[in-house]
This record gives structure tokens, C-alpha cells and sequence, in this order.
């Protein structure tokens, strides 16, 4: 896929591996569209992007709020037109630091749960359907390696990423014959916010930067064809092929 002026949607866009997509998405020249709760954050990166000659545009949303989930497609679409790729990369862990199940309070995982799994599907149900009338688009859902294996502690978490999962899987079968790709990638271990907050004493040296990763995600998605409809891809150890 050449991604000069395709309509990219990122949630969680506002720090971390979602700047990153953004920032690396636009450098391609696509139209970009972030979102996320913070909006200071939010048009900082959306301003930093068009300081580079990029386009992009930052929308306050919070994918955890079924409220929000139409008016934030709706605004993505107006300013950018019928999205082409849509990156659901919003995502929390919940309170930290983190708690075993037996100390996890329902109202947590529900609010995981919300924003992980149940934002991410009702956001596809508003866009692939312009994706399968068009008959392309391409659907990412970041994951986690905490999908696919149980760390003591990040319950709710690796539940809702292994649903994710799963959820990418099925849209993947549902919509493979209106010409949509959905996959999910694990972006491995980034030096983020998100990561400091659940493992204070890692070091950062030792962790990916977004960056990287996102250019790699990137790439996933201009070569999206060429994958398995469904598959759960690991940017770490992904190469794309020749």
C-alpha cells in the first residue's frame, strides 16, 4: 500500500508508540488523524508533525466512552476523508501498581475491558464498514505479549489484549472477502510511560524506543497484503518480505 495521502485514524495518539505511528505515518505522507483523552499532548504532537511538513489532526477522545465513538469518526472523516487505516493502539492497564485478580476491583476491569477491547470494536463497527463498501482498509490492533502468557498481576490487562486478539481474528474472517486486513502485532517491550508505570525498576536501555517500532508497524501496514488476514504479528521479530 502506498501510504501517500491515505486517511490513517490513531488512538492513544498522544505519547508513546501512538506519536510515534503518527509521526511515522505522516513522514510517508498520509493524512493523519490522532486521538486521545489529553488534548495539550494531543496538539503538541499534532503540531510538531505539521512543523515537519506533515498533516495531521488531534481529536479529544476517549476510546472508553461509548459516547465519544461516533463523534470521533465522524470529525476523523471530515477532516481527512473515509479512513483507510485504522490503528487501535489506546489502551490502559489500570490502576497500578498492579493487582492480583483476588485484589482486583470489577469497576477496574471493566474500565480495561472498556477501553482495550469494547472502544476498539465499537470504532470498527463505525469504520470498516466504509472500508468494505470501498473494498480495501486495513484494521491494526496492538497487542501485547501478556496476551499469550499469564504474568502474575497483569490480569485484567493480558484478559483484554488476549480478547483483542482475538477480536482482530474474527473481524479478519468476517471482512476478508470485502477486501479488509485486520492484524494484531505485539510491539514487544518500549521504553514508554505505560511500561515505567508497570515495571518502575526496568531499564531503559534495554527497552525498545517507539520509534523503531512504529517504523516497523509501519511497514506491517504498507505490506498488509502480503499477510495472513488475522495474523498476530511480533514486531521484534518480524521481517518483511522480500
Amino acid at each position: 500500500m502506498d501510504l501517500r495521502n491515505k486517511a490513517i485514524l490513531v488512538t492513544g495518539g498522544s505519547k508513546g508508540l501512538g506519536a510515534a505511528l503518527a509521526r511515522t505515518f505522516a513522514a510517508r505522507g498520509a493524512r493523519v488523524v490522532i486521538a486521545a483523552r489529553h488534548g495539550a499532548e494531543l496538539d503538541q504532537v499534532a503540531a510538531d508533525i505539521r512543523t515537519r511538513g506533515g498533516e495531521a489532526h488531534a481529536v479529544v477522545a476517549d476510546i472508553g466512552d461509548k459516547q465519544s465513538i461516533y463523534p470521533l469518526a465522524g470529525t476523523a472523516a471530515a477532516l481527512v476523508g473515509p479512513i483507510d487505516v485504522l490503528v487501535h493502539n489506546a489502551s490502559t492497564m489500570g490502576p497500578t501498581p498492579l493487582k492480583l485478580l483476588l485484589d482486583t476491583e470489577c469497576e477496574d476491569l471493566e474500565r480495561v475491558l472498556d477501553v482495550n477491547v469494547v472502544g476498539p470494536f465499537r470504532l470498527s463497527k463505525v469504520v470498516a464498514g466504509s472500508m468494505a463498501l470501498r473494498g480495501s482498509g486495513v484494521i491494526v490492533h496492538v497487542s501485547s505479549d501478556a496476551s499469550v502468557s499469564a504474568y502474575p498481576t497483569w490480569g485484567a490487562y493480558s484478559v483484554s489484549k488476549a480478547a483483542l486478539d482475538h477480536l482482530a481474528r474474527l473481524w479478519a474472517a468476517e471482512l476478508d472477502e470485502f477486501g479488509v486486513r485486520v492484524f494484531s502485532v505485539d510491539p514487544g517491550e518500549m521504553n514508554t510511560d505505560m511500561h515505567r508505570d508497570a515495571l518502575p525498576d526496568a531499564n531503559p536501555a534495554e527497552l525498545a524506543r517507539p520509534g523503531d517500532v512504529a517504523e516497523r508497524i509501519v511497514r506491517m501496514v504498507a505490506t498488509a497484503h502480503g499477510t495472513p488476514n488475522g495474523a498476530r504479528l511480533e514486531a521484534p521479530t518480524w521481517k518483511e518480505a522480500s
